[in-house]
């Protein structure tokens, strides 16, 4: 007995289709402090691995510059000068300081309270009521 594989195969193609879109638009969780932290030094030490990368980069364009004008010199110089290689130097990474709580604006906004706060009152009618 054989089945009909015209109608199984659109639905399975379309059941795959809609489990890959589920999937992508799903949200993940905030990374945790430390894995931020990582995350930030990683970038930091894969921007450095960019600039050594560059540097290296820029010496060996030098040297085949350098060997090229040695063996042919009758060739014309360059009308503007190289720029120099800039050595990044070794990798540090200095983490950003934290705030403190109390900077970070956790707390109440700045100012002085014009009525209590569990009152329900407005703060006019709050101001101009007789004090006892």
């Amino acid at each position: 007995m054989r089945m009909n594989t015209s109608f199984f195969r659109p639905s399975l193609l379309a059941l795959c289709a809609t489990g890959l879109c589920t999937l992508a638009s799903a949200k993940l969780p905030a990374p945790s402090p430390e894995a931020a932290a990582k995350a930030a030094e990683a970038a930091a030490r894969s921007a450095w691995a960019g600039k050594v990368d560059s540097y290296k980069l820029c010496q060996s364009q030098d040297r085949v510059a350098a060997h090229y004008r040695k063996n042919h010199p009758a060739a014309k110089p360059a009308t503007v000068g190289p720029a120099a290689c800039a050595d990044p130097g070794p990798f540090s990474y200095t983490p950003p300081a934290e705030k403190p709580i109390e900077a970070a604006g956790a707390h109440s906004p700045p100012g002085t309270a014009s009525s209590p706060p569990n009152t329900t009152m407005p703060a006019a009618a709050a101001a101009s009521a007789p004090k006892s």
